[in-house]
């Protein structure tokens, strides 16, 4: 058969297939949007009427702005709000000048698989267990302030000075940073696998310009469009965290995440329009953060034209770029060392100051924690379990929707999908779980597993499409020019050829449920403890022994999950290039 009409037949037999599967994608596109849509625009709209003072519950049914006006007045406020933009901006704009240094520093002189177990051993630590270790050794009695002491002074007690918990926020800003970072890194590293990076290094080393020259005029410029969408999810919850800001945030005032959470569990009722207010107003922060940062590109990219015009070659980007990547590897150590910290911490006994190392040394700390808290851990691991395997279930059953293929499609359902990374939490979890409670639906790990899921999908989707995209049309014409089925193509063909970035994406989802505090929090009612939450109730107490613990929990599981998806690929493909005799 000649090739023209082979491609027709196996084209119109592709077409056959794809559109006895339409039907059922649609129901179950309508069954993900309720699932996962719904409930965030319901949830904010339910945070949004008491705002406006709408409370039937209080007996008030009036609309009106007297919520704002007592926000804007209350004692602390504007301090706050300043607090937060500072902190949110400072951290994302400092994490993306290190992420692009250390980039162009360690391109392509350490190998894929190296880099990958590096990053995965701090994308799987969640952010909680990051600012406990951090706060560990930054603090006045911390393992630094200890070493400090050994060398140069006779300290005989912590000196007094606020490393942690300082009213400007600096610690809350370099802990973000420590764990924007190698996300940033992960994202970064694999857009420039769409580029010919070496091409274009040759090229202007050829013209006389250094490796800093090359990167800022050649090589961000591509690259940033693809990595925009991260950035922006990295301001957005800069600006909206509130676990890593209750560990090594400022406590008088806080950020306007926490004192919103404080207003949402104030036992006074009218507190309540309080937060809701400012729930509402970190949504209209974040929206206006994204403009903001758009003006900022706009004026980077007129002042990068006139420097490129130029043309002068010079060393100092150079040395710049330097040392912010030596920066960036430093506070990667501080975050290896942090987790070095929890280790030792946790199996500490008698640990007084200024003495460098413990006196003594126990499991009983774990002991206790595995004995008697066994049930939090199993929640934990549970719980992130379900999250990710549904979640990487309904995700790959909207990639294989037939119309995911068209542009406008995908932007539409790409927009419904960040959502909640966009939204801060307490801006319609609260309203969220008025619905459960009026429901009969809260309080059970079912509901919490659902609400992990609105955070978990995103990440898991977005970490897949490119993957999915971008896998060779023709293996699909060729399976259904031979009859197989759409469900047989996905199950023979798609699935193990992308093995490794569904496990990946499937040990992402495990870090993020794992991590996320606020959901467990809320929607669980504090009836189904996790390792976060108890990790962070026990990060403002004393008892370091216990806090290493919890942290080490919360970071041991997705470290496990993370690795295993690296290496099980590794093993499968082994195996099969081995039966075929091929040396991989």
């Amino acid at each position: 058969m000649d090739d023209p009409i082979k491609q027709s037949v196996e084209k119109a037999l592709y077409a056959m297939n794809l559109k006895a599967a339409i039907s059922l994608h649609s129901a179950l596109i309508a069954i993900l949007t309720a699932a996962f849509f719904l409930p965030i625009v319901l949830g904010f709209w339910q945070t949004l009427l008491p705002s406006f003072g709408y409370l039937p519950v209080l007996g008030v049914s009036k609309f009106e702005f007297q919520a704002w006006q007592d926000l804007v007045t209350e004692p602390g406020f504007a301090s706050s709000l300043s607090l937060t933009l500072f902190t949110g901006f400072a951290s994302t704009v400092l994490a993306s000048l290190l992420t692009f240094s250390i980039c162009a520093m360690i391109q392509n002189r350490i190998g894929k698989f190296a880099t990958e177990k590096l990053l995965a051993t701090f994308l799987a630590t969640p952010h909680a267990a990051v600012a406990i270790g951090l706060a560990f050794l930054f603090a006045p009695s911390g393992f630094f302030s200890r070493l400090i002491t050994s060398w140069t002074t006779e300290w005989q007690q912590p000196p007094d000075i606020i490393t942690i918990n300082d009213d400007r926020g600096i610690s809350l800003i370099i802990t973000l940073i420590a764990k924007e970072v190698p996300f940033l890194l992960f994202v970064t590293l694999s857009a420039l696998n769409h580029i010919p990076t070496q091409k274009f290094m040759a090229v202007g080393h050829a013209l006389g310009y250094g490796r800093a020259q090359i990167w800022i005029s050649i090589i961000i410029p591509q690259i940033y469009p693809l990595i925009r969408l991260s950035l922006f999810i990295v301001l957005a919850f800069s600006l909206s965290v509130i676990d890593m800001a209750i560990i090594v945030g400022p406590s008088n005032p806080p950020t306007l995440s926490v004192l919103s959470l404080q207003w949402f569990y104030d036992p006074d009722p009218l507190s309540l329009k309080l937060a809701t207010a400012a729930a509402i107003l970190q949504t209209l922060i974040i929206v206006g953060a994204v403009i903001i940062w758009h003006a900022m590109e706009r004026i980077v990219t007129l002042a990068g034209r006139w420097w490129i015009r130029k043309g002068q070659r010079d060393n100092i980007s150079d040395y710049l770029m330097r040392l912010l990547a030596a920066l960036a590897v430093i506070l990667l150590a501080c975050s290896t060392l942090a987790l070095i910290s929890l280790i030792i911490w946790s199996v500490a006994w008698r640990w007084p100051f200024p003495d460098v190392t413990p006196l003594s040394w126990s499991l009983q700390s774990w002991t206790y924690v595995l004995n008697s808290k066994l049930n939090i851990l199993f929640n934990s691991v549970v719980i992130a379990a379900c999250t990710s395997l549904i979640s990487l279930f309904f995700a790959i059953a909207w990639l294989e929707w037939p119309k995911f293929e068209s542009p406008s499609i995908r932007i539409i359902v790409f927009g419904v999908i960040i959502l909640p990374l966009f939204i801060p939490q307490i801006a319609f979890l609260f309203g969220l779980h008025i619905l459960f409670l009026s429901s009969g639906f809260s309080a059970s790990l079912i509901s919490v597993c659902w609400a992990h899921s609105l955070f978990v999908f995103p990440y898991i989707i977005l970490t897949l499409s490119d993957s999915w995209r971008s896998l060779d049309k023709r293996y699909i014409r060729s399976a259904a020019s031979l009859g197989a089925s759409r469900l047989k193509i996905l199950a023979r063909v798609k699935l193990p050829m992308l093995l490794r970035p569904l496990l990946i994406s499937a040990a992402i989802g495990f870090s993020v449920s794992m991590g996320l505090y606020l959901p467990s929090l809320v929607i669980g009612e504090g009836r189904i403890p996790t390792v976060t939450t108890e990790a962070v109730a026990l990060a403002t107490g004393a008892d370091r022994r216990l806090q290493s613990v919890y942290a080490l929990l919360q970071a041991l599981f997705p470290m496990i999950i993370f690795f295993a998806a690296l290496l099980i690929p590794r093993i499968v493909y082994a195996e099969r290039a081995y039966l075929r005799g091929v040396r991989l």
